[in-house]
């Protein structure tokens, strides 16, 4: 399996986050996994990112949740949808979420930034099919 250099976890949800965090680094998909806890520093992050800032090295993957607290993931991929194309087309987007609702799934379909949807936490067989279909 390919390894990625970096990979973003943007979610609210700690334990969320400490299971995913242990599945990609057991799995080693990418030495350097970066969370952030809502929207609002994911772009603070991405905007540094794609600035070249080299303490906030770009990520190759990115995983999205829908509910969050101070900016939601449906609010942070409206600002993501602005940012340079050619910054955007290097990174995979996937949306993480607890709740599939047929509500929330209709709207993703409004952000092409959104390669995919999974329910939470990741499995290894989701990792898996992430490495393989997007890298």
């Amino acid at each position: 399996m390919k390894s990625l250099n970096t990979i973003l976890l943007i979610d609210d949800d700690e334990t969320t986050n400490y299971l995913n965090h242990r599945l990609l680094t057991r799995m080693e998909v990418a030495p350097d996994i970066r969370v952030v806890t809502n929207g609002e520093e994911a772009l603070n992050y991405l905007n540094k990112a794609f600035a070249g800032e080299p303490e906030y090295p770009r990520p190759d993957l990115i995983f999205v949740d829908i509910k969050m607290s101070v900016m939601d993931g449906f609010e942070f991929l409206e600002e993501y949808q602005q940012l340079d194309q050619q910054d955007k087309d290097k990174v995979v987007m996937l949306m993480l979420t607890s709740s599939a609702s047929f509500y929330d799934l209709e709207k993703l379909k409004q952000f092409p930034d959104v390669r995919q949807h999974y329910s939470k936490p990741l499995t290894e067989g989701d990792v898996r099919d992430v490495m393989r279909e997007y890298f």
